[in-house]
């Protein structure tokens, strides 16, 4: 059976659109439920959710959904997606239920789950939703309908959890640091976390409104970030996306660090603190400067489709901790579950603190290649993998850059479209390469 509504990250889509709906969600928590009970007399779920607008009507049309299958529902109105996972696990529920579109505009909107575990759940579960979603419902007796109530602490609780995942003796007195919660779940919770760890922090992106969720702000348009900190001055600047799993960075000197720099400052201090590191997972677009300082440290470095599903999936069959992407979604799994950018964030902080260097010295060996991207619209009908011309100039490009550089050759998922990327110390180089490839393919 094919997955009809899940996607790689949950179900996600505009909202007044199916399945962004209050008729579909109420269908998605009675099925969920149905589902839950199999294994359960008397499950409870946490419901918590981002800053959009449309939050409300999908938190109560899921809240009616549950309680006509007999599931009882914890809420704790705005919180981080990790810290909804965090909190699952803590509490001993059942399931945890994240109502975001993550990086996506306001006027998106999406639904994640979590295991007991704070884990995300396999295909074979969602898959039985689906099945669920496809049968008639079956409403409990008025007497066994669930309950549902507000967690006032809930946010207090999660700094509370991210203090937790660095040395008590870890302080970041003298340091000035701007923090960009997108005006997302984290408006409330980021800022907290860094003051209380001893830091004069600056706040923009953390005044929600409903609609202004990623507008211009964030990890996903770092420009805010990099022009606040150089108009304070401040040491570092901290960018999360709206659901606050995600984590980019800027010094004092405005320059941003993406997810695979930050990935790599995470385990070179592991190995500075003569921990092991058997080896991290990245994805097909992690830069390859990361890779060969990774091996020049005898880390190997795995690459997972890209998505922090297939990373996780892939830490998770290796017994590894470590793993990201570029776009900021950090794994750091002897500290959390699941993807957090707080706690990636707090990570970075104390490998700088540690080694009492800045992230440019920390990086100074690191030094990223330039990627060239050609996207090559292929006609109907067209076998891009039996083309010996293709086949034949990206050998030779691969024979060209040697050690050097790479070739990355993926249908996009979306559309009729071959992405050609290549990945070479020079620009000029990566750009020639690419466009030698992709013109195999054009008539």
């Amino acid at each position: 059976m094919s997955r009809r509504y899940f996607g790689t990250d949950g179900i996600r889509g505009t909202v007044g659109t199916p399945p962004i709906t209050p008729d579909f969600m109420l269908r998605l928590g009675h099925a969920v439920g149905r589902v839950l009970k199999r294994g359960h007399e008397r499950p409870t779920v946490l419901i918590g959710k981002d800053t959009r607008l449309s939050g409300y009507m999908i938190e109560s049309s899921l809240e009616a959904g549950f309680a006509s299958a007999g599931v009882d529902v914890l809420l704790t109105g705005p919180l981080p997606t990790p810290g909804v996972a965090y909190l699952t696990r803590a509490l001993r529920l059942d399931l945890g239920v994240v109502i975001s579109a993550s990086h996506n505009p306001f006027d998106d909107n999406g639904i994640k789950f979590f295991s007991a575990d704070g884990a995300k759940l396999p295909d074979e579960w969602e898959l039985a939703v689906e099945r669920a979603l496809e049968e008639p419902p079956q409403w409990v007796h008025a007497a066994a309908l669930g309950k549902a109530r507000r967690i006032d602490d809930a946010r207090g609780r999660y700094i509370e959890f991210c203090k937790s995942t660095v040395p008590h003796s870890l302080s970041l007195r003298g340091l000035k640091i701007v923090v960009d919660a997108a005006h997302g779940a984290a408006y409330h919770v980021a800022p907290d976390v860094f003051h209380e760890l001893g830091a004069q922090v600056i706040s923009i992106g953390c005044s929600p409104d409903g609609t202004n969720i990623n507008d211009g702000v964030g990890a996903t348009a770092p420009r805010a970030l990099v022009e606040a900190v150089r108009e304070h001055r401040a040491d570092y600047g901290i960018a999360l996306d709206g659901d606050a799993d995600r984590l980019q960075m800027v010094d004092g000197a405005g320059r941003l660090y993406n997810g695979d720099e930050l990935l790599f400052v995470i385990v070179a201090d592991r190995l500075a603190q003569h921990r092991p590191v058997p080896g991290v997972v990245g994805t097909l677009m992690t830069n390859m400067a990361v890779e060969l300082a990774l091996r020049r440290r005898d880390v190997p470095l795995v690459r997972a489709k890209v998505g922090d599903r297939y990373v996780l999936e892939e830490l998770a069959a290796r017994g590894w901790q470590l793993g990201g992407e570029g776009s900021g979604h950090l794994l750091v799994l002897d500290r959390h579950t699941t993807g957090d950018g707080i706690v990636s964030a707090l990570q970075v902080m104390q490998a700088l603190k540690r080694g009492n260097r800045s992230l440019a010295e920390l990086l100074q060996e690191v030094v990223l290649f330039p990627q060239a991207l050609v996207n090559v619209r292929l006609a109907e009908g067209v076998d891009w993998r039996a083309s010996p011309a293709l086949a034949a100039a990206q050998q030779a490009v691969d024979a060209e850059l040697g050690e050097s550089g790479r070739v990355l050759i993926r249908a996009s998922g979306t559309e009729p479209v071959l992405r050609v990327m290549v990945e070479a110390r020079d620009l000029e180089q990566s750009r020639a390469c690419a466009e030698r490839i992709a013109a195999t393919l054009r008539g």
